[in-house]
């Protein structure tokens, strides 16, 4: 699939060498509000948007926020859709253990940096263990609250796979916190969601729990 890509981007039947140059995707255009809006956020704390390190900041900010946020444009349910019943008989837990992502606080648009473990015990199907990553990305990036973004993780697989059990915990450190406010860095909050048999039972939970180091 890249080699076809390349193909199609170079216009010949070789694969790209030093020397091919590939356009770099198209810039998306960033409207005049939202432009004036950052440059009045720089005036405002002490700063002069029209000097040379800051004039094309605007449009670098308002791209980067629009990255950030792009969760905004998909239904994370989306990548559940797709699963397989033929899995040889496998009935345990299944666990993708220590997912990193990055969010932003609704509070503040301070960064949340953290990792996820997400488990889920099967009942009749399973799904790509990429997808369990692109549902909390789905939901990760966009204005968040870390509870939140738990439960959200958790219903999507809950609603999307009909397991017995799903299990999500989640770790982070909140910018809010450790770069404003309390100053306090090195501090990480835990926040977890039980539905199902990992709720209901208590050795399910105690194993889940366990696999996932806590």
């Amino acid at each position: 699939m890249a080699v076809r890509k390349a193909e199609a981007l170079t216009h010949d039947h070789h694969e790209p060498d030093d020397g091919d140059i590939v356009a770099p995707p198209p810039k998306i255009p960033v409207p005049d509000e939202v432009a004036d809006a950052i440059r009045t956020l720089i005036r405002w704390t002490g700063d002069d948007p029209t000097r040379e390190g800051l004039v094309d900041t605007p449009l670098r900010v308002a791209r980067a926020w629009k990255e950030y946020c792009s969760g905004y444009g998909e239904d994370p349910q989306i990548h559940l859709a797709r699963t397989f019943e033929e899995v040889g008989g496998y009935d345990e837990i299944v666990l993708l253990k220590g997912i990193p992502f990055q969010s932003h606080c609704e509070h503040h648009m301070a960064p949340i940096l953290g990792t996820a473990s997400i488990a889920y015990l099967p009942k009749d199907k399973v799904v790509g263990i990429s997808k369990l990553a692109r549902v909390l990305h789905g939901y990760a990036r966009r204005l968040q609250v870390q509870e939140r973004l738990t439960a959200e993780v958790a219903d999507a697989i809950w609603n999307g796979l009909h397991p017995l059990g799903v299990a999500v915990v989640v770790e982070a450190s909140h910018g809010c916190m450790t770069a404003r406010g309390v100053r306090t860095p090195g501090v990480a909050m835990t926040t977890s969601r039980m539905m199902g048999v990992f709720r209901d039972d208590e050795r399910s939970r105690r194993e889940v729990l366990a696999l996932m180091g806590y």
